[in-house]
């Protein structure tokens, strides 16, 4: 197939127009439905059609384009399958309880998605686009490649494992509430945001090894080197925005405030790791510098029941707990007297 030139020799502009299409024809679907089950696969999805389509434009096939783009693929398709099985499950997407209704905020949602998509698709965009293509390319094997290959087979199976470990657990009655201590999460709080990471900077390690080696000057120089942004918009997302500070302090809180769990769940966080992965015999005994610092678990995070907890939820649930507790006293004195 011949080269495909469109709009810019970059792919920026069809990739982004192609990403707004395609996300807002799933969102009048969502919208106009009321309907949570497409919002997820949606987004991963058009990873795939994305790599898809730079790499059938591009016109030159050579391994490292092939490898990067079936990377890109593979998760998006494998995340995207996932979160479609497992809201098919639960019936609905709690995070739009007060956003379906309202057209600007739950397109805000979508404008976001659509933002994520495009950003993370860089690395591939960028190495099937013509203004790399046009160079000469290193025979693929390189030490990036291998580094990159690796680290993605390690992220890829973190995450998914992770995946199919919490939802196992959590769809044994037994373990309702409970805190997911198997598997992965043994050695880390968010294995699958840890392998989500890892996979993102793999994609960039192999997309980059023209540009590191040499082969390409210029423009797509710098282009390839850039799109390193894809890797750390994942990351502040999943550090700083949707990921951890969604599931830590608010989670802590709420078990702390409902008595779910509450023990079993601060014994939890203080031996295992937030998110770079380590052996919780070794953890628990670290100092809190090193925990606050080289392992990630920043104050942002940290749940203090004193500064954070709604004392009056606090009471009230101890004084029905008290209530209970006295009821089921006096029925077992009743029971003893006659």
């Amino acid at each position: 197939m011949a080269e495909v030139h469109a709009l810019d020799d970059y792919y920026l502009a069809i990739t982004l127009l192609i990403t707004i299409a395609y996300q807002l024809f799933f969102f009048s679907i969502a919208f106009s439905l009321k309907f949570d089950k497409l919002t997820d696969f949606a987004g991963g999805t058009n990873f795939v059609v994305l790599a898809i389509i730079t790499l059938a434009f591009s016109g030159h096939h050579n391994a490292r384009q092939i490898v990067d783009s079936l990377f890109i693929m593979i998760w998006g398709a494998r995340l995207s399958g996932f979160l479609l099985f497992r809201i098919i499950k639960t019936g609905k997407d709690d995070r739009f309880d007060d956003k379906r209704d309202k057209f600007f905020p739950f397109l805000g949602f979508w404008v976001f998605q659509m933002f994520w998509v495009w950003t993370v698709s860089l690395p591939v965009t960028i190495l099937n686009s013509p203004n790399v293509t046009k160079y000469p390319q290193p025979k693929f094997g390189t030490g990036r490649d291998i580094a990159g290959v690796i680290l993605f087979t390690i992220g890829f199976l973190m995450e998914s494992v992770s995946d199919i470990q919490k939802y196992q657990f959590r769809s044994k009655p037994e373990n309702k509430g409970k805190v997911c201590d198997v598997g992965l999460f043994v050695w880390t709080r968010h294995p699958n945001y840890f392998g989500e990471i890892i996979i993102q900077f793999s994609i960039f390690m192999i997309a980059v090894s023209p540009a590191a080696y040499g082969y390409v000057h210029g423009g797509a120089y710098s282009a390839l080197y850039a799109t390193i942004l894809g890797a750390f918009f994942l990351t502040i997302l999943l550090m700083f925005v949707s990921g951890l500070p969604l599931q830590e302090r608010p989670g802590a809180k709420k078990r702390y405030e409902s008595g779910n769990h509450w023990n079993s769940f601060s014994e939890y966080t203080k031996r295992t790791s937030i998110l770079i992965p380590f052996p919780p015999q070794l953890y628990v005994r670290m100092p809190t510098i090193l925990k606050r610092t080289i392992f990630l678990e920043f104050p942002l995070y940290v749940f203090d029941p004193a500064k954070h907890a709604d004392q009056g939820k606090v009471q009230e649930r101890q004084a029905e707990e008290g209530g209970a507790e006295f009821g089921n006293e006096q029925t077992q004195d009743g029971q003893a007297r006659e």
